[in-house]
């Protein structure tokens, strides 16, 4: 099993990211017996940064979270998504193959055109470069959201088109559902995420985060009313970091009533402190070395363009556009 996953640098990570994500697929390069290879997907970031320093610093920032959440760079290959330039030519092959139909049925489109916003190519043919990010390292399993699953299919039909074509040139990559069972609540309520303006980023110093959850707005129900834990905003977060004894004494407390939800929040807030200490604590060491995050996301790179250059003079010769 060889595993790929990849992040955009849109801004520091939030505990959505974190729980919906990063944790599970970080697990998995313990147990891929033919390796994993995470990247910085900066080329997709480009649909939505337009300032060059600051998606620089993105997507170093993205590496240095990636590590202090636990990413081996013994175990996995980490690198930065453009310096593999087989991948958009790659892109290029796959691209013209792909019917337009099949890109305006995708959802990321779709759900941009139906807000008003204006789509522009590069978020037209994103499935089409995530595909190439997938095919390029004959990745067998892609972790994902169940709303990113169309996008495997995608990835899928077009692998197989063209195998179709040309024969046997890519493997088929299967995607495989991140748990979503622990629902990661913004400070409003709504599922976190930037373009909400509701999270929690992983990173905060803690008083800053501190502050940010005792503002978490509440119902307005009688301090001794008992309440229902599930669904709660400020339970739902509170499960994600404490520990499981905790938890156990905070669902008793809410369902017996007699509580203030400012209770609650110090609660929160002192959990998660301790949650995310060791963390925050090798992030700072990371980040006082950029030099050596640099040569890690250069050794990836290095590891996954040999990978990648195997794949791509494949396609070419497949294709006829090599070896003529």
């Amino acid at each position: 099993m060889r595993a790929l996953s990849g992040i955009q640098p849109t801004g520091p990570f939030h505990w959505g990211n974190y729980f919906g994500a990063i944790q599970q697929y970080i697990a998995l390069q313990d147990e891929c017996d033919d390796g994993s290879y995470y990247f910085i997907a900066n080329l997709h970031a480009l649909t939505t940064v337009r300032d060059k320093d600051k998606l620089r610093q993105y997507t170093l920032d993205g590496a240095i979270d990636l590590l202090a959440l636990g990413l081996d760079p013994d175990k996995a290959v980490l690198f930065v998504q453009s310096d593999v330039p087989e991948v958009t030519e790659l892109c290029w092959l796959l691209l013209t193959g792909t019917p337009m139909g099949l890109l305006e049925r995708c959802v990321s489109y779709k759900d941009k055109l139906a807000k008003g916003l204006k789509a522009d190519a590069g978020l037209f043919t994103y499935p089409v470069l995530q595909a190439a990010d997938i095919l390029a390292y004959d990745a067998t399993v892609v972790p994902v959201g169940e709303d990113q699953l169309q996008h495997i299919e995608v990835c899928r039909d077009l692998a197989q088109s063209f195998n179709h074509h040309f024969g046997e040139t890519f493997v088929l990559p299967k995607g495989k559902v991140l748990d979503q069972s622990a629902r990661v609540p913004g400070t409003d309520g709504e599922k976190m995420s930037k373009s909400y303006g509701n999270t929690l980023a992983v990173f905060d110093e803690a008083k800053a985060q501190r502050k940010q959850i005792m503002r978490i707005q509440t119902d307005s129900r009688p301090m001794d009313e008992p309440k229902d834990p599930d669904g709660d905003v400020l339970f739902d977060l509170f499960k994600l970091v404490a520990t499981e004894y905790d938890v156990g004494r905070m669902a008793a407390t809410y369902r017996q009533g007699g509580f203030g939800y400012g209770d609650v929040k110090k609660a929160l807030a002192d959990a998660a402190e301790a949650y995310w200490a060791p963390a925050r604590e090798r992030r700072a060491e990371w980040a006082a070395k950029p030099g050596e995050v640099r040569e890690i996301l250069a050794a990836g790179a290095a590891k996954a363009r040999q990978r990648a250059a195997d794949v791509l003079r494949r396609a070419q010769q497949a294709c006829g556009v090599r070896g003529w």
